[in-house]
């Protein structure tokens, strides 16, 4: 594996679980990629999930973070929609 990609965790949850049928993804992405591509990457393949783009919010490591913070190796990356209902 080259060390200019990095592999990241993505727990998927509500619509995005819901389009992939599956509660974790792993992906690959060049060094220094936005937490924010990998919903563009997710939106890519299921473009029903546009829906969500501007208003998932992004956590790396069980954190909250900004849609630009860079991907580090082996982050455990989570987007979170808003959750209907109550």
């Amino acid at each position: 594996m080259s060390k200019s990609a990095i592999t990241v965790t993505v727990k998927l949850f509500a619509a995005y679980q819901e389009a992939f049928q599956v509660s974790e993804l792993i992906l690959e992405f060049p060094h220094g990629t936005p937490v924010n591509a990998v919903c563009d990457r997710l939106i890519a393949e299921h473009p029903e999930l546009s829906q969500w783009r501007e208003v998932t919010r992004f956590g790396i490591n069980l954190i909250f973070v900004e849609p630009d913070t860079p991907l580090q190796d082996g982050d455990e990356v989570v987007l979170i929609p808003p959750v209907s209902g109550g």
